[in-house]
Formats: structure tokens, C-alpha cells, sequence
């Protein structure tokens, strides 16, 4: 072996300017699959994060106003839920899990001398879980059962709130006016906002009874399992609809008398979105590399052509076929390697060095309380597509040697040696 690799490496010494080249192109090749990969990732990446926020599998209802005349009844109908809508998705729509319905108002809330107009939103318990909020045990606790049952005076704060109002104190146990009326602060939500102004929380039973006496209200949410495609979700959307008009006496296809946004179906349409663009940026990769690969094995046929010669004279002396063999495949090996190498370090050095810069520039950024929405982010490659690229170039430099060492293994030697 060890002459093997002896002779490999004098051959690629003599031919250095040839070697490069063909090797870049196969490093060339690699990095490109990688940035391409890292792309894509990003994109991804990005794009997720703004699901992120709350649950995926989430249905949200807003009652809207009829377009249509439905059952003698007019158009231009201002429709409302109440706690019956509630109850019969519980009982009735069997893919519901978590749900809350919602009343927001917008108070002064008032601490000391400090004061700010914030929202003010009635939720029940399961908001926290599809919202999914943050309240560590050294921050309290969320709205619970009973507070909902007793209609208790408590409030929960967005972290902004707090350093806003407390400046720095701890605001649990203390008592915080909301217009008129006093709330004990049992919890704080450090939830990084990312769209509009923070939010108050309290019971939903006590915003109702303090500023909605009528009991209506104009949103819920709720979460859904086993709906995994998108004609289940269609499906699930009709049905839903027809199970509201009954309920609010509206047709169901009048689309104005009830907006319905469904979050798992633009989840799964966006994960079939980027599976297309993962399959697309893969495959346009491997086609670069495929051709660096081509050039391995065109230069390995030139480089038989050249030994031809020598070649003939080693059969001659008796060299067996299985040897010339090695040696050919063996200088394809090493040359995809080493430079396939290189690329792959090449293309994951430079996501990752995006994703560096992308991190500092992010972190350099005041909070804003408008709208902030991700395009592009983590733009690296895991490992899996390391070890993928690694068995390719394996593959490919045994492939890109066989072909020139097996039509050098079948020169005669008398023919061989007649080359000049």
C-alpha cells in the first residue's frame, strides 16, 4: 500500500496544475451542494420561526356580519359567541383539544405613581397553552380554573408591563389599578412580543362581568389533533362552518358571517412548500458536483492515456490487473477526497459564518413593538448532510477511477508498449 500511495503521490506532483484544477472542480462542486443546502435551511428556518409563536394546530373564530339573507333573516346581521358556541365545539367537534374564547379592552393600568394604556384580555386557562407563554415558577402562575369560577381580581403582565410599571421590582403579590378596579398580580409572562403592544391577562368570566354584561364575544381559539393533510383540513373547515351556521343561524358559505383562519393547514402547506425547496436546492448540488466528478474521470482518462506505456511494461514484468486497478481508483480517491474536503469545510464555514453575522446583527437590534416577522435564519448544514456529502464523494471517486482504470486493465502489453 504504502508504494501504492508512493507512486499516487509522485504522479499528482508531476501533474500539479492538472490536479488543482480537476480538484476544484469537485471542491467547487460540494461547496456549492452546501450553500445551497444552508440556503434553503435558512429560509426555512426563517419562515417556521414565525409559527413558532403559538400552536401550530391552532383554529381561530371571529364572528363577522352576514352578506347574505339566511332562514327569513336579513343581511347585515352583527353576530356574536357566547359560551353555547363554546360548549359545542367542546362537545361536538371531536378533533378540539385546548380552547379559549377571548374579550379584549383597551384600561389604564396604574401602579403608584407609574401608568400606561395597555390591553386588557379576558382569556381562560388554555390560553397559555396555545399561546404558548412563558411564566417560570419564579414568575408566578397563569389564569387557573378556579380564578375563572370565582371571577377573581387577578392579572397576569407581559414583561413589559412590569419593568414598565415596577421598574425593576418584583411585581408579584402587588396590587395594580385597572381603570377602577384593583387586580393582585399573580404572574409575569416573559414572552418575547413580537407583534403589537403587551398584554394584560385576567380571568374570562371576570372581563366578562366587568365589561361585557350582554356575554358576548367575537373570537375564540382552539386546537385541533389528526387532521394531517390538506383535504382533512378542507374537510374540517366545512364542518365547521356548518356546525356554527346552525348554531348562529347563518349560512355557512356566507364567508363575511364567520372568518375561520386555520394555522395547521398553512402549516402543512408551508412544510410542503420547503420539502420542494430542500428537494430542488439538493438536486441542483448534486448535479454541480456530479460535474466535477465527470472531470475526475475524463483527467483519469487522460491520465491512463499518458501511462499507457507504462502500463504495458508493468503487465509485462507481470504486475497482475488487480494492482494496476488499485492504483488508478486509488488516485481518484484521493483527489475527490482531499479537495471534496476542502469544499465541504469551504461551504459549512461559510453558513456558518452567516449565521454568526446574521446572530450579532440580531442581537445589536432595539425591541420594536411593531411587527417583526423572520425570513432567514440558522442558515447552517447539520451533520447528516455532512456524512451524505462525504459517502457521495466516496462514490463518485470509485466511480470517476473505475471506468479509465478498467479500460487500462484490458490493454495488451505488446500493445502498450508500442504507445508513444
Amino acid at each position: 500500500m504504502n508504494d501504492h500511495l508512493q507512486e499516487i503521490l509522485q504522479t499528482l506532483r508531476k501533474n500539479k496544475l492538472r490536479t488543482t484544477l480537476t480538484g476544484l472542480s469537485v471542491s467547487w462542486g460540494i461547496f456549492i451542494l452546501i450553500v445551497l443546502i444552508g440556503a434553503g435551511n435558512g429560509l426555512k428556518n426563517g419562515v417556521m420561526e414565525n409559527f413558532s409563536d403559538r400552536a401550530v394546530n391552532r383554529i381561530t373564530l371571529w364572528s363577522g356580519t352576514t352578506s347574505q339573507p339566511h332562514n327569513g333573516l336579513k343581511s347585515g346581521r352583527n353576530l356574536q359567541f357566547a359560551d353555547k358556541e363554546v360548549e359545542l365545539i367542546k362537545s361536538d367537534v371531536n378533533e378540539s383539544r385546548l380552547i379559549a374564547a377571548r374579550v379584549d379592552r383597551n384600561q389604564t393600568i396604574t401602579f403608584g405613581s407609574e401608568y400606561g394604556a395597555y390591553n386588557i384580555r379576558g382569556v381562560m386557562p388554555d390560553y397559555r397553552e396555545i399561546e404558548l407563554l412563558v411564566i417560570s415558577p419564579e414568575n408566578g402562575r397563569f389564569i387557573n380554573g378556579l380564578d375563572v369560577k370565582d371571577e377573581n381580581k387577578v392579572i397576569v403582565l407581559d414583561n413589559k408591563i412590569a419593568e414598565t410599571l415596577f421598574k425593576g421590582k418584583s411585581a408579584l403579590g402587588e396590587y395594580v389599578k385597572v381603570g377602577a378596579l384593583m387586580f393582585k398580580v399573580v404572574g409575569i409572562n416573559t414572552k418575547k412580543i413580537r407583534w403589537g403592544t403587551p398584554n394584560a391577562y385576567i380571568p374570562f368570566t371576570t372581563a366578562q362581568a366587568i365589561y361585557n354584561p350582554s356575554k358576548k364575544f367575537n373570537q375564540i381559539t382552539f386546537t385541533v389533533e389528526g387532521l394531517e393533510t390538506k383535504e382533512e383540513n378542507e374537510s374540517f373547515n366545512e364542518s365547521l362552518r356548518g356546525l356554527m351556521g346552525r348554531s348562529l343561524n347563518f349560512d355557512p358559505k356566507d364567508t363575511q358571517a364567520l372568518w375561520v383562519n386555520n394555522a395547521q393547514a398553512d402549516y402543512i402547506e408551508s412544510q410542503k412548500i420547503f420539502g420542494g425547496i430542500t428537494l430542488f436546492v439538493t438536486i441542483i448540488g448534486i448535479l454541480t458536483l456530479i460535474a466535477g466528478i465527470v472531470g475526475v474521470s475524463n483527467i483519469m482518462l487522460v491520465s491512463v492515456k499518458e501511462r499507457t506505456r507504462e502500463i504495458g511494461i508493468r503487465k509485462a514484468i507481470g504486475a497482475p490487473p488487480a494492482s494496476i486497478l488499485k492504483t488508478i481508483i486509488l488516485e481518484s480517491l484521493i483527489i475527490t477526497a482531499i479537495f471534496g474536503y476542502i469544499g465541504l469545510m469551504l461551504g459549512i464555514g461559510l453558513t456558518e459564518l452567516i449565521n454568526f453575522v446574521m446572530e450579532q446583527s440580531a442581537n445589536g437590534q432595539p425591541v420594536s413593538d411593531g411587527p417583526q416577522m423572520s425570513v432567514f435564519k440558522n442558515p447552517t448544514v447539520n451533520i447528516g448532510y455532512a456524512f451524505f456529502a462525504t459517502i457521495v464523494l466516496i462514490i463518485a471517486g470509485v466511480i470517476a477511477g473505475y471506468l479509465p482504470a478498467r479500460k487500462a486493465v484490458k490493454i495488451k502489453p505488446i500493445e502498450a508498449m508500442r504507445q508513444e
